[in-house]
């Protein structure tokens, strides 16, 4: 069974159509790269196979069930926007999180915690940017899902701070889940990748093995986004 099968799928804000006829089919145990240029669909799609849009047209499927409670069970999602209460502290999060899933592991939540050197009795009001984005993830990842979805996760941090963060999103990370994550950092988050699916105007233009296109074009993933998109 394919972890996300997409088929048709459509979505429309008022006169503008974000998704337009889109099709999509990824297998588990594999990190895929979402790429496109901003405004492409990458988040409403995310959003849709998270559950968080509900009113789109066409077939979406996540290891057999449709977006609802059963697929949002077994899918973590890391959104773009900080979904955070700012007077919470790390720890109060972490708590929240162990009540919220089922398959949360606070175990894992504190070792990533450790891993970042954050302090989990901070509130989250005291942390910059990019340690607030650290401690997202530690909570995302640290569900022990089916599939992943992570909305531009790297976004938010110096070049510095995101190999740590790519190294946080495959530490320990369940072999048969799928991991699908939005960028347009194509050459900080290439060395993690298994495959790719480049978007353009709410459809799939390209998706592959990260191998088999670099073989196929003779090129990095990175300079073969450039040639895509120029």
């Amino acid at each position: 069974m394919s972890a996300i099968s997409i088929r048709g799928l459509t979505k429309d804000y008022g006169k503008f159509r974000a998704i337009n006829g889109l099709d999509l089919e990824l297998p588990p145990g594999q990190i895929v790269g979402l790429l496109g240029e901003n405004g492409c669909g990458k988040t409403t799609l995310l959003k849709v196979l998270a559950g968080a849009l509900t009113q789109y047209g066409g077939e979406v499927s996540i290891h057999g069930h449709r977006p609802g409670p059963e697929s949002k069970a077994i899918v973590s999602f890391l959104p773009d926007a900080s979904f955070l209460p700012d007077s919470a502290t790390i720890d109060f999060c972490i708590r929240m999180y162990d009540d919220f899933f089922a398959d949360f592991s606070r175990e894992h939540a504190s070792d990533l915690i450790g891993f970042f050197g954050l302090d989990p009795s901070r509130k989250l009001s005291t942390l910059s940017k990019g340690m607030r984005e650290k401690a997202q993830i530690a909570l995302a990842m640290s569900r022990r899902a089916k599939v992943y979805l992570l909305d531009e996760p790297i976004s938010g941090v110096d070049p510095a701070a995101r190999d740590i963060l790519l190294q946080a999103i495959i530490r320990d990370l369940p072999p048969e889940a799928l991991v699908l994550i939005s960028t347009h950092l194509i050459h900080d988050l290439e060395p993690i990748l298994d495959g790719v699916a480049f978007m353009r105007y709410g459809q799939v233009l390209l998706t592959g093995d990260v191998d088999d296109l670099r073989t196929q074009h003779g090129v990095s993933i990175d300079a073969l986004f450039r040639k895509v998109y120029r």
